[in-house]
């Protein structure tokens, strides 16, 4: 008897489901008529068509306020400080596990602990490589004082003319007790740099050796300053200006100032220094500081802005 009550309850819910589904005699589907569907169907069209067309104006409302060269709204001149000093960046940078790090700090003669310095700086310099190779292009141009780049056009990039070993054959000098450091400033779009034109520009608190090499490079350039953004790294304290030792820079001592402004260029990269410590003192920290020198970069130590602090430390 239990039997028989329980399975015509399953019957009766099965009869439910399909008159839900589809009652013949009401002549309805899933509890609508024919002409129900065609009216929720017709507003639910209208209301996504509303939708769509609602969005598509607000995106062609957005992207007119986009720059057709993909420049951002807002560059140096148009916001607070940051916006218009250049910050400079440095490679080799440590290790992922120290990734807040500015240390540098391997072991003399120890290839292991070597070869993440050199890896580093290889994989840096490998763009670098790809455009030195191209003597001709619709995009890149041989540049110079007198000979700045056209519109939608880059300078061609110098990588030549390193100390001996600031380069990968020679392990960028690690191996050789001579570490490098390459520098850079990091990409502003439209910031352009003002150059000292005369001696009487210099800024007193600019180290006397990049005063002396300006003065020297006059004589090469028909008396007249060259247009650069100069490069000095110098030890922070007494006792890291004691122990850094000599220092040279290569292709140039900075930034030449046609490499600028940058203005989202396909194929552009930012000019490099490489900085060659010859013989720095061994187990000593050493804390260094860069500096970018033109008359418009302000140098801050808190916001990291015209100026790049490391330390080297050589065991």
């Amino acid at each position: 008897m239990a039997d028989h009550a329980y399975m015509k309850r399953a019957g009766d819910r099965d009869d439910s489901f399909k008159t839900f589904v589809w009652n013949p005699q009401t002549k309805q589907f899933l509890g609508r008529t024919g002409s129900s569907w065609f009216k929720i169907g017709v507003f639910y069209i209208i209301f996504y068509a509303c939708l769509a067309g609602f969005f598509a104006i607000m995106m062609a409302v957005f992207y007119q306020t986009l720059d057709t060269n993909h420049l951002p709204k807002y560059t140096p001149g148009d916001g607070g400080s940051l916006l218009k000093n250049p910050a400079m960046g440095f490679r080799p940078l440590p290790r992922a596990e120290n990734v807040e790090s500015t240390l540098i700090w391997y072991k003399n003669g120890d290839n292991d602990d070597i070869k993440h310095w050199v890896d580093q700086l290889n994989s840096f310099i490998e763009p670098y490589e790809g455009t030195s190779k191209i003597t001709s292009g619709q995009h890149v141009t041989s540049c110079s004082e007198d000979k700045l780049p056209e519109q939608r056009k880059v300078c061609r990039l110098r990588t030549s003319g390193s100390p001996d070993k600031c380069q990968k054959a020679e392990s960028w000098g690690y191996n050789r007790e001579s570490p490098c450091i390459l520098l850079k400033l990091n990409k502003m779009i439209k910031w352009g740099a003002e150059v000292y034109e005369t001696l009487e520009e210099l800024p007193e608190n600019m180290p006397q050796s990049l005063k002396d090499h300006i003065k020297s490079s006059m004589e090469l350039n028909g008396g007249k300053i060259p247009k650069m953004i100069w490069v000095s790294c110098e030890g922070e304290n007494p006792a890291d200006q004691e122990y850094i030792g000599p220092i040279r820079y290569s292709p140039w001592n900075g930034f030449p100032a046609y490499y600028f402004p940058y203005m989202h260029t396909p194929g552009y990269l930012p000019p490099i220094v490489a900085v060659q410590f010859d013989q720095p003192m061994s187990n000593v920290l050493i804390n260094i500081e860069c500096r970018a020198w033109a008359k418009n970069i302000v140098h801050d130590r808190q916001n990291r802005l015209g100026l790049v602090h490391f330390e080297l430390l050589k065991d």
